[in-house]
């Protein structure tokens, strides 16, 4: 079973990321590194929406483990243009209930399906100008095989299931709200 950890930085500005620890060689409150890598580490489900820019560095830090040789990443980022519009910004929205569900449910699905040990989803919410990060996905698993995989499927499922809307602003001639083709409810439309 994993652990989870949901923060809505976006309404409560006191929530950060945690930093890592600075690391004093010598001091005896600290546990060596033969006792951190003999301490069975639980696997952890990280999910994260934000109305802060994301760091890719610091995602990728959170799902780093001992006994991991690999960690994957997807970085979706807002890019300049759409069917010949220039995009100045993208702005999101998400039902948080549902959406926070519908992302551990595809954790739980990795965790079925792949061996992995941590697992990211960070999300932008609100205006994410051009070349910023909207989504951050990370998974650290022994192999590489498994955490490439588990990110790739991660990215497919959130924007198939996960209720998160996105408004594309153009430069010239107002915005324009996008569905996902991938999104079950899309389907028939």
């Amino acid at each position: 079973m994993s652990s989870l950890e949901i923060s809505h930085s976006c309404f409560s500005p006191e929530t950060k990321l945690p930093s890592s620890p600075q690391s004093v060689e010598g001091n005896a409150s600290e546990p060596s590194r033969k006792d951190e890598d003999e301490v069975e580490e639980k696997p952890k489900d990280i999910i994260r929406f934000t109305a802060e820019k994301l760091s890719v560095d610091e995602v990728s830090q959170l799902v780093i483990s001992p006994p991991c040789g690999a960690v994957s990443l997807f970085v979706g980022t807002t890019r300049n243009n759409f069917e010949g519009k220039k995009v100045i910004s993208l702005e999101y929205e998400a039902y948080l209930p549902m959406a926070e569900n519908e992302i551990r449910k595809i954790c739980s699905d990795i965790r079925e399906k792949w061996p992995v040990r941590h697992i990211a989803v960070f999300h932008r919410l609100g205006l994410v100008p051009v070349s910023e990060a909207s989504t951050v996905i990370a998974v650290s698993s022994p192999h590489r095989a498994a955490s490439l995989e588990a990110v790739s499927y991660a990215i497919d499922s959130l924007k198939a299931k996960v209720p998160i809307w996105k408004k594309e602003i153009y430069e010239e001639s107002g915005s324009s709200w996008k569905r996902n083709k991938e999104c079950f409810w899309a389907a028939g439309d």
